[in-house]
């Protein structure tokens, strides 16, 4: 078991989504790691990336890749192709609701010359599925829709590509940046603060009252774990990107996938997240990140994707979870585990708030801060009759 059962990991772990005091797998970068801004261009960048991405495939006749027509894995897949014209490429996409991109992914695979692979998580049940993904990376964590990705990626190849790390390091979350920088905070806690008011969904208005006796909630210790990512000399959006490469990616989705990769014998690719990509994405100039103005982000990497002909509009594209749908299509599961919750009657969770969160789900329009609140909260109990009461066996 790799969660620590203890006060402080189950804030973190409930009110950002991770819990920043483990043990990353791969390095903080830090606000000395930002100082020095280079003249990198985009032919600097791409040599790298072209460099990094053949020394993992070489000797390679198939690979699989993650592709969700947003910018990073679009410039993955060119970039394979345009240096292994052989190569066999297995693309993985996924559908989530009606207004999915698979369209536009599937186009592209045909203009590489690769495959391409569905998935329609509408006709999964994810929460069904919980106790088997939540055996596997031994967190109680909900967003384990991975799973499905690499299981299908593993029928095809022993190595699966992801454009992990590009939103991080290249400016990918125009829509925070943004609003961030509309707030004007100027001392560190007011822009922690702006910070988490961009990440409102991973929290609830009164997250104080989330927590049962075992627990003492103090907003005070969540902003002081923002603290080296603002109280620095970086500029405003220096500091973002800080704030972005140590969170989710370093303790949430990094150690997930891994673990999923261990699972499927799979070898995880992630050009982006290479120690030398790293060190040069942060000595790129922020402007070459995001656009102020016209609000655009990852320009340096729009710009080797035009040497393809490819123009990409702005839209945050990625794979995302309609979590409002998957809880009340499968109330029933919810219900099994949480109306009777271990959590609850260990004093880890307050009774009231859990019961009032649920008859939410019976209205139309319910907060979606809610409904993901509720589903880490499923998350956490399954995962503690897995490990802790030991309940359910896998």
């Amino acid at each position: 078991m790799s969660f620590s059962l203890n006060e402080q990991s189950i804030v973190n772990l409930l009110t950002l989504r991770y819990n920043p005091l483990q043990k990353p797998l791969i390095s903080k970068i830090t606000a000395d790691d930002l100082n020095s801004i280079m003249d990198v261009d985009k032919n600097i960048l791409k040599e790298l990336l072209i460099y990094v991405i053949n020394r993992e495939i070489k000797g390679k006749k198939r690979v699989a890749l993650t592709l969700s027509s947003g910018v990073d894995s679009t410039l993955l897949l060119s970039l394979i192709r345009d240096t292994n014209p052989s190569i066999k490429i297995d693309c993985i996409c996924a559908i989530f609701d009606e207004n999915h991109e698979c369209k536009c992914a599937t186009e592209l695979a045909s203009r590489f010359n690769a495959e391409i692979h569905i998935i329609d998580f509408r006709d999964i049940n994810i929460l069904d599925d919980m106790p088997l993904h939540l055996s596997i990376v031994k967190e109680p964590r909900w967003n384990l829709y991975f799973y499905y990705i690499v299981k299908e990626a593993s029928k095809y190849s022993d190595m699966l590509i992801t454009g992990d790390g590009g939103d991080e390091l290249f400016g990918g979350y125009t829509f925070r940046y943004s609003k961030f920088l509309k707030y004007n905070a100027t001392s560190w806690r007011d822009k922690a603060l702006a910070y988490l008011s961009c990440h409102e969904r991973d929290h609830v208005p009164d997250q104080h009252k989330l927590f049962g006796d075992r627990i003492r909630f103090n907003w005070d210790n969540i902003l002081a774990l923002f603290k080296p990512y603002f109280d620095n000399n970086l500029e405003p959006l220096q500091q973002v990107f800080l704030a972005d490469f140590n969170g989710k990616l370093l303790f949430d989705w990094i150690p997930t996938n891994t673990k999923l990769f261990q699972h499927f014998s799979l070898h995880g690719v992630t050009p982006f997240l290479d120690h030398d990509v790293i060190r040069m994405a942060m000595s790129i100039d922020p402007r070459l990140k995001f656009d102020q103005r016209s609000g655009i982000g990852k320009i340096i990497l729009r710009e080797i994707l035009s040497e393809y002909n490819i123009h990409l509009n702005n839209s945050k594209i990625g794979f995302t979870l309609d979590t409002r749908t998957i809880c009340k299509n499968h109330k029933e599961t919810l219900f099994y585990y949480l109306d009777d919750a271990r959590i609850v009657k260990d004093g880890w969770i307050n009774k009231e708030w859990l019961d009032k969160a649920l008859k939410m789900l019976e209205t139309e329009d319910i907060d979606v801060r809610y409904v993901n609140k509720i589903l880490a909260l499923l998350a956490f109990e399954i995962w503690y009759r897995l490990f802790i009461t030991k309940e359910i066996k896998y």
